[in-house]
């Protein structure tokens, strides 16, 4: 993907200029520190205990039922406009969230004008087991995909793990990898880079049952421009407009600039606050 630099914002080069490089520890209180370290324990012995039953498929619904007329109407857009059926290939719930992610994705293109590429390498950060992965291929048509999780490891409580999850939702997508990795020390080239809803506060770290030493913004945001192609592009939704200011200061702080952002309108699973994004390029040399 091409961009001109006389698209970028250059106040977010301005502002990137002026602030420090260094990591700033956001602050964190007693009781989310003994909760870190209880998630940390845990945390640790799922790494090292690696556990995998092999591939897990799930059955998909094949139609999908029970949807509201604003549901149906978007659904059978995005079927038409990307010739897609998720519901052939899972289930209920998980076909309606890439649904979901399919239409934001849509939405921040068509406000922010952007010419959707196909080819290069797309890489995800944070990707949980991947159930998204064909949202991604289905949008961006990459040559290679790619899927980074700190925690692929995690079981669930049918004796699966996220990675056995991913292998079944990447198993018919060509050239897609799920890597088990903390992206903040993974080194590759990427053309495009997606982050949904990463890390910038301690409570969604908590929240989600990791421990705080996870959270470093800074050098998660350095390692996106390190891997990232000179004319590449950093995509990141954030969860509402004060996270959204936090990630976009720690993108300044590392030498990106903002190519612009919105505000999206959930509408196939609505939730407050709505998602914010935003797309990033490497500060010009």
């Amino acid at each position: 993907m091409t961009i001109l630099a006389t698209d970028i914002d250059h106040s977010s080069l301005t502002a990137s200029q002026s602030l420090q490089r260094t990591e700033v520890s956001p602050p964190c209180s007693f009781p989310q520190r003994v909760r870190s370290h209880y998630h940390a324990f845990w945390y640790h012995l799922g790494e090292r205990l690696a556990w995998s039953r092999g591939i897990y498929r799930e059955r998909p619904v094949q139609e999908l039922h029970d949807l509201t007329g604003v549901q149906y109407e978007r659904i059978a857009s995005l079927q038409r406009r990307f010739r897609v059926r998720f519901e052939q290939h899972a289930t209920q719930m998980t076909a309606l969230r890439q649904y979901d992610y399919l239409d934001l994705l849509d939405q921040g293109w068509s406000a922010l004008r952007l010419r959707v590429s196909t080819g290069g390498t797309v890489q995800d950060i944070g990707s949980s087991n991947f159930w998204y992965a064909p949202v991604l291929h289905t949008f961006f048509r990459p040559t290679k995909l790619i899927g980074v999780e700190v925690e692929g490891h995690r079981m669930y409580i049918n004796g699966y793990s996220r990675h056995d999850y991913a292998q079944g939702y990447i198993q018919d997508l060509p050239n897609t990898e799920f890597h088990i990795q903390d992206y903040r020390h993974y080194c590759s080239p990427a053309d495009i880079i997606t982050a949904w809803y990463p890390f910038v506060t301690p409570a969604p770290v908590l929240a989600w049952r990791l421990p705080l030493s996870l959270l470093a913004p800074h050098l998660l945001f350095s390692q996106v421009v390190a891997n990232l192609q000179p004319q590449g592009l950093f995509l990141m939704v954030n969860q509402g407009r004060n996270e959204a200011a936090i990630a976009a200061s720690w993108c300044t702080r590392v030498g990106m600039v903002r190519y612009g952002s919105c505000e999206l309108r959930p509408r196939l699973r609505p939730r407050l606050p709505p998602p914010i994004l935003s797309c990033w390029m490497r500060a010009p040399a």
